[in-house]
């Protein structure tokens, strides 16, 4: 682990985040169009989405902590999560998921992105997954950068598919094997 990351540990995310989590969730839909959710969420009305990522599977939920909070309070101290959630409903997109990763705006720019990333891609390896793709609202240099690094490719561009903020987004989609 590298020295900057030396405090932070990735581990599965649980009921007692969700409150942490859904601030991180909610800051992106107040202030970017990196989500199209444009109404802000309550943690119970999260708590499905939570539920929905069990501790193993093709459909994680890892969160990075801030180690020196894990004793004190577990929910504290959470700088960022990454999910992977079913790519579509239809039985024959089952080894397909869809990875999103979201940071804390106070951990921006500090690699937890790629910490997270890195953990989910090693969990997602011993799992019956083929491809993950990604939506990236454009434009998003550090988005498109993280991907790239992680060996996604750029499959096309959904163009104005999105309206927030009084005007519209596009979303590039990258894919990637789970093994590269």
């Amino acid at each position: 682990m590298p020295p900057e990351h030396a405090e932070v540990q990735v581990r599965a995310g649980s009921e007692a985040d969700l409150e942490a989590l859904t601030d991180i969730y909610n800051h992106y839909v107040r202030e970017t169009p990196i989500t199209f959710d444009t109404t802000v969420f309550t943690p119970e009305q999260r708590r499905s989405w939570l539920r929905s990522h069990p501790e193993d599977g093709p459909h994680r939920l890892l969160v990075a902590q801030d180690v020196r909070f894990v004793d004190t309070n577990p929910a504290v101290g959470i700088l960022g999560y990454v999910t992977s959630s079913p790519f579509r409903p239809k039985a024959a997109y089952s080894t397909s998921v869809e990875a999103s990763v979201y940071c804390a705006p106070t951990a921006a720019g500090r690699g937890i992105g790629t910490l997270l990333y890195k953990a989910l891609f090693e969990a997602l390896e011993s799992e019956d997954v083929h491809r993950v793709y990604a939506g990236v609202a454009l434009p998003n240099e550090a988005s498109v950068r993280l991907h790239t690094r992680f060996g996604f490719r750029q499959v096309g561009t959904y163009e104005e598919v999105g309206r927030k903020f009084g005007r519209y987004w596009d979303v590039a989609w990258y894919e990637r094997p789970v093994n590269i």
